[in-house]
């Protein structure tokens, strides 16, 4: 073992302790809708109690304890702030937080697992908002999420569209000619495909792009990239390779924000989820109504719900307080089943 080794593993270590450190203060911020107080003394003498007792860092326990102190005024300084949270689907540094920052820069991140978690947790009350991808220029409509829009009871605040750019990235230092393969989630690797074969690496997938950045951070191996945004290689202090490495320059991503209320603003879009009757006709005849309003429709979607039955998602320009907007849907609620407008909105185009 050399130098170089040992500081390559206390940079793995570094990277886990942020890692968790973050995560920790998420969970307290959270923590603070089931408690009547933000400071809680007991709770407090018992963390510290219980560090310093199973502390076996050659620190020793004073350090221990006094850095578990700064790390609970710190979380308490958090709830006190009360910052507005937003829960996304991935790791953090996912395009999905990019997106969410892009919204509001100083609101809260939480990951999730899944895109139903992001849902879930705002319809409890875990989290004031809900961030998730609707629709992309090169992959099409995100199927998981659309099915969830179609019956959930949550409504669109805001919708933001952003480019997607991949990045290829390594642990700093690392050797460009030493790289054989490159983890990431399947429709980046895809989105990617060319770029892959040029450079003749192995196409790893990932359940995140964001988590196979982290696991390269964490991992650091010397033969192995991810294949992620920029903003997770400053999140994971990562090299950039190679950036713009995505097969088509328009690549874009549509977001949809969700909340249990609708936008304390007025929107100039709608969006809005209907069925139609299974004959002929019957989707033309609902969206000539719009026309017939001189309402232009910017999106028109179907999602099979279950087999001969789809539902239709559009959206559209104007605002429900718009006298047209408002016949319209009088009109589209008689003539379909289930009409529904799931939010009006301003939408952010980056």
């Amino acid at each position: 073992m050399t130098l170089k080794d040992l500081r390559e593993d206390i940079d793995r270590i570094d990277s886990r302790l942020l890692a968790l450190l973050d995560e920790r203060m998420e969970k307290s911020l959270l923590a603070k809708a089931f408690k009547a107080e933000i400071a809680d003394p007991s709770r407090e003498a018992a963390v510290i109690d219980r560090i310093t007792r199973s502390s076996r860092c050659l620190a020793g326990p004073d350090f221990t304890g006094e850095l578990w102190k700064r790390i609970i005024a710190e979380s308490r300084g958090i709830q006190s702030r009360s910052p507005r949270t937003i829960g996304f689907q991935g790791e953090h540094g996912a395009n999905s937080e990019v997106a969410a920052r892009s919204w509001d820069a100083g609101i809260a991140t939480m990951p999730c697992r899944e895109f139903s978690d992001v849902f879930d947790a705002v319809r409890d009350g875990l989290f004031d908002f809900g961030i998730v991808p609707v629709e992309n220029t090169l992959g099409g409509l995100i199927g998981p999420v659309n099915s969830i829009l179609v019956y959930t009871d949550l409504r669109i605040v805001a919708a933001v569209d952003i480019p997607v750019s991949h990045c290829l990235l390594a642990v700093p230092g690392a050797d460009h000619r030493e790289i054989r393969s490159a983890y990431s989630h399947s429709q980046a690797l895809a989105q990617c495909r060319n770029f892959l074969a040029r450079n003749r690496l192995e196409p790893r997938p990932y359940y995140d792009t964001a988590g196979a950045a982290r696991m390269i951070a964490q991992e650091r191996p010397r033969d192995a990239a991810a294949i992620a945004n920029r903003f997770a290689a400053e999140i994971y202090d990562l090299e950039i390779i190679k950036d713009d490495i995505q097969d088509a320059e328009n690549n874009r991503t549509r977001f949809f924000v969700v909340s249990r209320e609708d936008s304390s603003t007025e929107g100039n879009k709608c969006s809005a989820v209907f069925f139609t009757e299974d004959k002929a006709g019957a989707l033309f005849h609902t969206l000539e109504i719009f026309a017939d309003e001189g309402i232009n429709l910017t999106r028109i979607e179907s999602v099979p719900n279950k087999p001969g039955d789809y539902a239709i998602f559009i959206d559209f320009d104007g605002s429900i307080r718009d006298e047209r907007v408002a016949r319209a849907i009088d009109r589209a609620k008689a003539a379909t089943r289930d009409f529904r407008v799931l939010g009006c909105y301003q939408e952010r185009r980056l």
